[in-house]
C-alpha cells in the first residue's frame, strides 16, 4: 500500500455487503466481491477514492491495483468527486427514435449543465452519454441513482429530478 494514502475502515454495512457477497461464491474466490464491494462504498460517499479502494483491496486480501483496475474498468463506477444524485441518458438506437435526443436536451436545459457535470448545489450528476441501459422496450430511458424510469416524457422527466434532494 502506498505510504501516501491514508489508511481509511469501511463501515459496517460496507463490510457486510462484502461478505454477503463472499458468501456466494467458492473459498477463494473474494476477488468476485469486488463490484458489490465498491458499489457499497459508492453508495456511501457517492464516489471512490484512492483511500476506498485500498480498504476494500485490504479487507479482501487481494492486491490494490486488483481493485483498482474493476473501478477504472466499468463506467458505474466514479473515482472523482459527483453530485448526490447520478443520471444517465440512454441515447442507444431505441431511446434515439424514440426522442432521447431532445429529453437529453430538455435534461440540460432544466439542470443548466451537460453530460460529465454537476449541478452547482452539488444535487446531480448528469453522466456522460450511455450507449446503451438496456430498457429498450421502455424506451426512452434514463437510469437516476440506479433506479430505470422508462417511457419518459418531458414532464416525467420533469417530476423525477424535481424529487431529487
Amino acid at each position: 500500500m502506498s505510504e501516501a494514502i491514508q489508511k481509511v475502515e469501511l463501515s459496517k454495512h460496507v463490510r457486510e455487503e462484502i461478505d454477503r457477497w463472499q458468501a456466494k461464491f467458492p473459498e477463494g474466490k473474494q476477488r468476485s466481491a469486488v463490484i458489490a464491494g465498491l458499489h457499497a462504498v459508492q453508495h456511501e460517499q457517492h464516489y471512490l477514492t484512492p483511500e476506498s479502494m485500498e480498504a476494500v483491496a485490504r479487507y479482501l486480501d487481494l492486491p490494490a491495483i486488483q481493485v483498482y483496475e474493476v473501478a477504472a474498468f466499468y463506467s458505474m463506477f466514479e473515482t472523482q468527486p459527483v453530485g448526490r444524485h447520478s443520471v444517465s441518458v440512454c441515447t442507444n438506437i431505441s431511446c434515439m427514435l424514440r426522442g432521447s435526443d431532445d429529453l437529453l436536451k430538455h435534461v440540460q436545459g432544466k439542470l443548466g449543465i451537460k453530460p460529465g457535470e454537476t449541478t452547482s448545489d452539488g444535487r446531480i450528476y448528469l453522466k456522460q452519454e450511455w450507449e446503451c441501459l438496456a430498457a429498450c422496450t421502455g424506451a426512452p430511458m434514463m437510469m437516476v441513482d440506479h433506479k430505470y424510469h422508462e417511457n419518459l416524457t418531458p414532464e416525467l422527466i420533469d417530476d423525477i429530478l424535481d424529487a431529487l434532494e
